[in-house]
This record gives structure tokens, sequence and C-alpha cells, in this order.
């Protein structure tokens, strides 16, 4: 597997796998929400080329995605909006998730980026060091619940990034 940054010709293959990682339990053909966020996100201000990876199988075929793009603290742009992540059905349990976490989260670090924010799972993220973003000051921009609504600080964090967070416009329309 190898990690690497989203291209022009990815744009399909990385809708496919969000359709498929997102599809309906029940087999539903509707288009996931997470496949056509992320077609949003690529036509919006806050989107972050640097932070759209993907991961390949050693055939050059994409098996997963994760983005993160520009999000506000207190209406300072100091953070990251991380989501959607998608991994392939057959791919999945594999460490494919986990690597394109590592990875999207290393790449921002190295970039100066001070703090990541998420809507995640309680019992995965914190593995990466997520943790309530109450606990930094950082409050939803709706009523979550504060074990789902996650931050991850990094080197370039500082204690005065405190407020409101707002992802990118495009999670306004979800």
């Amino acid at each position: 597997m190898l990690i690497r940054r989203e291209t022009f010709a990815d744009v399909d293959a990385i809708r496919a796998v969000h359709c498929a990682a997102f599809a309906a339990p029940d087999g539903g053909d509707g288009v996931p929400v997470e496949a056509t966020l992320v077609d949003a996100l690529r036509a919006d201000e806050g989107w972050l080329p640097a932070y759209s990876l993907v991961a390949t199988d050693s055939d050059g075929r994409v098996v997963g995605h994760v983005v993160a793009t520009r999000g506000r603290v207190g209406g300072q742009p100091v953070a990251l909006g991380l989501g959607p992540v998608g991994v392939l059905p057959d791919w999945q349990r594999r460490g494919v998730g986990s690597a394109l976490m590592h990875a999207v989260l290393g790449a921002a670090d190295a970039r100066d980026e001070a703090l990541v924010v998420l809507l995640g799972h309680a019992d995965y993220y914190p593995r990466f060091g997520f943790r309530p973003a109450v606990e930094l000051g950082v409050t939803p921009p709706q009523p979550w619940a504060p074990q789902y609504f996650q931050a991850r600080p990094l080197h370039a964090w500082r204690e005065s990034i405190r407020g409101e967070f707002r992802y990118a416009r495009p999670f306004d329309d979800l």
C-alpha cells in the first residue's frame, strides 16, 4: 500500500471509495452524502490539496481516501476539519484507515497546522490522539455530544485557540 496526494485522475475512484464505504446496509442505491461532500469540498475555498490523500494497492488502484479542509476556531483559520475517511469494504480492517489517519496528521503537523477536528466514533479516534474538543476550549457548531466532537492538537497548537469550530462551508449543507 502507498499513501499519496490525490490527483485529478483519482476523482472518480475516490467517489467510488466513498460510495462503497458508506453504502446503505440495506443495499439502497442512493449516493452516500460522503461521496457528494468530497466533490463539494473540492470546489470550496477551504479545499487544501495537500490534505487529500489516497491509499493505493500494489497495482495503483485507489482503495482509501482521507481529506482535511480549512476549519475555523473563533473565526480564525487555525484548524483543519477532517473527513470523510473512506476505505473500500474489501480493504477495511487491514490498516488502510489507520495509515491514512497517520499520513494526514503527519502532513498537517509538518505544515504547522495547529489543530485537527472531527466528528467521529468515540472508540476509534482516540488512538490517534483525539479527545473531546471541549477539553481544549473548542465547541461544536451544532449540539453534538462531546465524545463524538473531537480534536487533536498538533505541535503548533496554543492555548489561545478557543471558541466555536466551523467546518468548510459544504459541511453546512449536510
